[in-house]
Order: structure tokens, then C-alpha cells, then sequence
């Protein structure tokens, strides 16, 4: 008889309810860290360069002369009023640096938006890899919180010198992109098949991490100067940490405060389809993953996401800056905006997928082409909207607004599906899976910063940024739309290593011999 499934109704607080928050805290950590420097660049380069690097625009008037003055006033009263600890202890020691800002031009102000992306790719499949084997809790926690305290550390890098500040940045890609696939394994651990779209959303918390620190920021760096705006991210992630490492445990039996009808409800609800234990020991089918279509499917999926995802949201301070002439809080309110709305438009996607899901109204693979066509190919369309918006600002701000949000589907779509296939593996596959797409969130901003050198307030090198990232979307989208499949494969049930074999085998022969004996 099929044993009676465990009622939740009364536990209290669930434990996956506070893994949900802590994990959408920590992926807008994540998030904060890479878009830090998207925003704080904007006042980061000297005023005379900016007056030098804009002559005209079609989109407003620009008194060079006038402007220029303004600037400097500007500059000047500023640092009578705030003073950063950066240079007062450069003052102090009497290094020669750049007081009144970075006189980089298109180029460099590319190579430092891509620098946090240039090995990022590199720790994704061994961030996978480390969780499986020593936990997400130690794997996520650590990635996260190294690329919040080295923030402190921006401004004097940058002051310093040029190739100081790139090599951090790409110091900080490289540890915190063991954070993503880390949380796919936690996810095969913890999470009933039919919550999946819910709990996934949690990886939503990125935009967050853009909605609510863009603002922040452009406050921070209207009120004071924009070193604190890295201060600010090294005090909130430690926060963040000490409240991971209290609360969060790698799985439901080692968490000692669950309550005992929550554990035994996740573990029913998984079953057999997840391998269980302090550390369970089994090989990684490599040939099984690598020669999987489903798996690559994920792949293109997230290639065509990230690709429009790292686009908008890396250049939209920038486009808005000087395209359309926004000052610091305007365009810090309204290129985080959007992400707010992606959260709560990845949360009403998830819930009617669980629903379809639990009602058995479509299968599995179908929910998640679902929300891939939401994610890829109707966001897709709207980004070429926002190619040949031109001048227009309201109509730009409307498609960005909309583009961003329907990107929020993706986590009941291909994110879902990388744990759908393979719980077991899932940090492998996504860590897999993240090696190749995040490629494209180093590519984008170079192709950007070629696009517009020197042209940076024109509007049609943007049409060409915004007609390539639709491309991208598009298809990629009805690829997966095509050649998906997000039923559990055959690869997830793992082989066990060769001692445990051998045990199997030797027990096997025991039970053979005292069989005979009995004969």
C-alpha cells in the first residue's frame, strides 16, 4: 500500500520558505556585485572628459561650454562637501591619481563593464562540482560573500591604476561564478518537483539586486561620492552571510530546526529520483550530459537570456545617460524599475506553471516551452521595439520596462527544467550550462562598446545593439521551442563508485553461496 502523504498545514515557519529568502537575498547580492560598477561609472569619469566625449545629440540640446563649467562647479563643491577615505589615505601618502575622475574613453569604459565577465565562465561547471561534493551552503555562501567584501576594494583599485581595477573585477567574476550552479544542486535537494517554478524564482532575486541598488546607488552617489556605493556592498553582503551560514543547511535531514512533517513531506515528494545521505559517492555520467539534447537545449535557452538579460541591464544606465540626457537619479530609479516588475511577473508565471503542473493540465515539457517563448521570443519582439524607439523616451522606457519583465519567466522555463532533468546532477548541468551562456555576458558589452565608440549619444549605433540582442532572443527561443524536453533522463540514477560495487558484488556472492549451502 502506498504510504499516505504528509500534511503541511501546521509546521509553522517551513524551512524552504526561509532557504527561498536567504537564496533570493543571495542572488541579489550576486547581482549587486556585477551591476555596481554599470551605474557608478556614470560619475566615475572626469566631467572634462564627458564634455569632450559629447558634442551633439539628436535627441537633446548639449551646451558643451556651459555644461563643461557646470560640471566642474559641481565636481568642486562636491569634494569640499564628501571627502572619501580613498582620498584622504592617497592625500595622506602622496600618490598621484586622477582626483576629478577617469578620463577613459567608450573603449575602456567597455573593457571595464566586461571585466567581471572575462573568466566568469570558468567556475561555473567546478561551482557545480564543489556543491555536489561539499555542500552549497560552504559554495554559494563563500562565492557570494568574497565578491561583496572585495568591493571595498574598488575605488582604490581604480584610483590606483586602470589595470588594478580590471584585474579585480575579474578576480570577482571568476569567485562568484561558482554561485549559480551551486544553488541547482540545493534546489534536487530540497525542492518537490511540483514547487520548482516557485522556488526558482528565488534566482528571480537577481533583479532585485538591479530594481532596488540602482536607486540606491544614484542616491548614494547624489548624496555623497560613488566610492560608497562599494562600501555599501561589502557591509550588506557580510550581513547577508552571517545570516546564510545560521540559517541555511544543505539538505532537509541536516537541518536541525525543520519540523519533522516538512522533512518527511520533501523526502516523499522526491523520492527515489534524488540520492540521499551525509555524502552520497556516485560518478558524474559525463557521456550521458555532455551527448544530451536536453541538457543543450538549456544551453541555447540561457545563451538567448543571458545574452538580452546582461545587455539591458548592463547598458540601460549608459543608453539612458547619454541618449536621452537623464541626470544620475532619474536614470538610477528607472533602469531599476523594471526589474522590480520582473520579479513580480516571474512569481505570477511560476505559481499558474505549479498550478498546470499540479493539475496535470500539461506535461512538463510543455510548461517550460511555455514560459521559454514568454522569456525568448515575445520578449524578443519587444526589444526590436525598443531598437526603433529612437528619440521617443516614453516609449523606450515602456519596452525596456516590458522586455525586462517577461525575462522573468525564465525561471519556471529553462532554470526549472536544468533540475527537472536531473536532480542529482543538476549542479553539474547548470554549472555546465552557465560556462556557455555566461560567455555572452562578456561578449555583449564589447560588441557594445565597438558599436558605440565615440557615438555613445547617437541613436542609431543603440538600434544595432537592441536589433542584435532580439536576434539572439529569438532564436534561441524557437530552437528550444523545438528540440526541448524537460522529462527526468535516464542519466539522472547514478552509477555507484567502484567500492560501493564491489560491496554490492561481494554481497551478491554471499547470499549465492548460503543459497547453495541450503540447496
Amino acid at each position: 500500500m502506498q504510504k499516505k502523504v504528509i500534511e503541511e498545514d501546521d509546521v509553522g515557519v517551513k524551512a524552504r520558505s526561509v532557504l527561498w529568502y536567504l537564496s533570493f537575498i543571495g542572488f541579489a547580492m550576486n547581482y549587486m556585485i556585477r551591476i555596481n560598477v554599470n551605474i557608478a561609472i556614470v560619475d566615475m569619469i572626469s566631467p572634462e572628459f564627458k564634455g569632450k566625449s559629447i558634442t551633439s545629440s539628436e535627441c537633446f540640446e548639449f551646451e558643451n561650454t556651459t555644461m563643461l563649467i557646470a560640471n566642474k562647479t559641481d565636481s568642486l563643491d562636491h569634494d569640499a562637501k564628501y571627502v572619501s577615505l580613498e582620498k584622504r589615505f592617497l592625500d595622506y601618502i602622496g600618490a598621484n591619481y586622477d582626483r576629478d575622475g577617469f578620463k577613459w574613453d567608450a573603449k575602456k569604459q567597455a573593457e571595464v563593464l566586461a571585466a567581471f565577465f572575462t573568466v566568469h565562465f570558468a567556475t561555473q561547471l567546478p561551482g557545480g562540482i564543489l556543491a555536489q561534493k561539499y555542500g552549497t551552503k560552504l559554495v554559494f555562501g563563500i562565492s557570494n560573500f568574497f565578491g561583496c567584501i572585495t568591493c571595498i576594494l574598488v575605488p582604490i583599485a581604480a584610483y590606483y591604476n586602470f589595470y588594478a581595477l580590471i584585474w579585480l573585477r575579474i578576480l570577482q567574476g571568476f569567485v562568484a561564478g561558482a554561485a549559480w550552479p551551486a544553488m541547482s544542486h540545493m534546489v534536487g535537494k530540497w525542492i518537490p518537483p511540483n514547487e520548482r517554478s516557485k522556488f526558482v524564482t528565488a534566482y528571480i532575486g537577481s533583479s532585485i539586486g538591479v530594481s532596488i541598488c540602482y536607486p540606491i546607488f544614484g542616491f548614494i552617489m547624489k548624496t555623497t561620492s560613488w566610492e560608497n556605493v562599494f562600501h555599501f556592498c561589502g557591509i550588506v553582503g557580510t550581513l547577508w552571510f552571517i545570516a546564510w551560514q545560521y540559517f541555511v543547511y544543505d539538505s532537509p535531514e541536516h537541518h536541525p530546526r525543520i519540523h519533522e512533517n516538512e522533512k518527511e513531506y520533501i523526502l516523499q515528494a522526491l523520492g527515489s529520483s534524488v540520492v540521499r545521505g551525509t555524502k552520497p559517492k556516485y560518478q558524474t555520467p559525463w557521456k550521458a550530459i555532455f551527448t544530451s539534447v536536453p541538457m543543450w537545449m538549456n544551453i541555447v535557452a540561457q545563451w538567448g537570456g543571458v545574452w538580452g538579460l546582461f545587455t539591458l541591464i548592463a547598458q540601460a544606465p549608459t543608453y539612458f545617460k547619454f541618449v536621452h540626457n537623464w541626470g544620475i537619479e532619474m536614470t538610477g530609479i528607472l533602469s531599476g524599475f523594471p526589474h522590480l516588475l520582473r520579479v513580480i511577473f516571474s512569481l505570477i508565471v511560476s505559481t499558474i506553471c505549479d498550478h498546470l503542473l499540479t493539475t496535470n493540465k500539461m506535461t512538463r515539457t510543455n510548461v517550460r516551452k511555455l514560459a521559454t517563448f514568454i522569456c525568448l521570443i515575445l520578449n524578443g519582439f519587444f526589444v526590436i521595439g525598443l531598437a526603433y524607439s529612437g528619440c521617443d523616451v516614453f516609449t523606450a522606457v515602456v519596452l525596456l520596462t516590458i522586455s525586462l519583465m517577461l525575462h522573468g519567466s525564465v525561471s519556471s522555463g529553462a532554470l526549472a527544467s536544468v533540475v527537472d532533468i536531473s536532480p542529482n546532477f543538476a549542479g553539474v548541468t547548470l554549472g555546465i550550462n552557465s560556462t556557455f551562456s555566461t560567455f555572452s555576458g562578456f561578449i555583449s558589452p564589447m560588441i557594445v562598446g565597438y558599436l558605440t565608440a565615440g557615438r555613445q549619444h547617437n541613436v542609431e549605433p543603440w538600434k544595432y545593439v537592441f536589433l542584435i540582442c532580439s536576434a539572439m532572443q529569438i532564436s534561441c527561443g524557437i530552437i528550444y521551442m523545438i528540440f526541448s524536453d524537460s522529462s527526468l533522463q535516464p542519466w539522472n540514477k547514478p552509477r555507484e563508485l567502484q567500492h560501493n560495487r564491489d560491496t554490492a558484488k561481494n554481497t551478491t556472492e554471499e547470499d549465492g553461496e548460503l543459497r547453495a549451502i541450503r540447496k
